[in-house]
């Protein structure tokens, strides 16, 4: 065997045949399994992780999931296929206790650069996401969460940045009310994303005749809520005790889909009759949308956080005028305080 075959051997450019690993291995004295294996064609090994899983819900054995490190932890983010593509993953669940999970991941060094975890319920921030990778190659891992779930993580150091639309029911001011009794100790610096409507969603040409919340309490509507802690679940709450119904007289109160996208969805899908989410989310799917409430979504973040450069990349990009225009023409939002500091 010439020289140049081994150094070809040795470097992959060249397998051998049967005959040729067996006399290498019969010459060397080792066992034939010492000289070769069989190995990933992709060339990325696969290695295991513990991470503090970022979702609502239990993950589950096989999932699908986006890693990213908050200092020295890492944390997990699950992935949705919905509604019909494979989504983008760095691991998948190989096991999961009390909201700690062992994952199988792949090129971990690559997960832990430039990125950013952003928790929260706006189905727009993907357009935010989309232009910041766009302009400097900082990727934003959007985990979905309730308002009071989201900002719960940023407290724990689980995520960069918290969105938010928490309205003080006695001031009419969102988000700073709420953080300063909850979070009173905390440095944390609010910043505006975008003023939104949130109302009911229904079906195309409204079939159900559905035009108020008043209508939620009939036999024949099938109404989808939130979780608890999210900001959609705290106005209809509000709604239902102004116009004197019981929580009970809605049916499907009790029925919970985490996110906006995720409850138009169920009215897209036909599982139930009427939603309240944004209009962004109605017009994601083509559905109907009835406006009950304006309401401003912001951005929160610790004061340090504001001084990474991946993060000052990221308010840069709301200051563009392009990133508005997305905001106002695809998801109908007010973006007049589109970046301002509120506190």
């Amino acid at each position: 065997m010439s020289r140049q075959t081994i150094y070809a051997i040795e470097a992959g450019t060249y397998v051998p045949n049967t005959e040729v690993a067996l006399n290498l291995a019969r010459e060397l004295e080792v066992p034939f399994e010492a000289l070769f294996s069989l190995h990933d064609e992709s060339g990325i090994a696969a290695e295991s992780l513990k991470v503090e899983m970022l979702s609502g819900q239990p993950a589950t054995l096989g999932q699908a999931v986006r890693i990213c490190q908050i200092g020295d932890e890492w944390v997990g983010v699950p992935v949705s296929a919905s509604p019909c593509y494979m989504p983008e993953a760095d691991g998948i669940v190989a096991s999961e206790k009390a909201g700690r999970a062992e994952l199988t991941v792949f090129a971990k060094e690559e997960a832990s650069q430039k990125r950013l975890v952003l928790a929260g319920c706006d189905p727009a921030t993907g357009l935010l996401a989309h232009m910041v990778e766009k302009v400097s190659g900082v990727e934003v891992v959007s985990a979905p969460a309730s308002s009071k779930l989201a900002l719960k993580w940023l407290s724990e150091g689980k995520v960069h940045i918290a969105g938010s639309h928490l309205e003080d029911a006695q001031t009419g001011e969102f988000n700073v009310p709420f953080l300063r009794k909850a979070y009173p100790g905390e440095d944390f610096s609010v910043i505006t994303f975008a003023r939104w409507e949130e109302g009911l969603v229904i079906a195309p040409r409204n079939p159900k005749s559905v035009k108020t919340v008043v209508d939620l309490a009939r036999k024949d509507v099938r109404f989808c809520n939130r979780e608890p802690g999210s900001g959609s679940r705290a106005l209809l709450d509000q709604l239902l005790s102004k116009n004197g119904l019981p929580a009970a007289a809605v049916q499907g109160y009790d029925r919970v889909a985490f996110g906006h996208l995720a409850a138009a969805y169920s009215v897209l899908s036909g599982d139930s009759d009427v939603c309240l989410a944004t209009r962004s989310a109605a017009q994601s799917f083509g559905l109907d949308f009835i406006p009950l409430h304006s309401e401003r979504y912001d951005l929160v973040m610790r004061r340090r956080t504001v001084d990474m450069p991946v993060v000052k990349v990221f308010l840069d990009v709301l200051q563009r005028a392009t990133l508005r225009r997305k905001l106002e023409v695809l998801a109908g939002y007010d973006t007049s305080q589109t970046g301002t500091v509120v506190a």
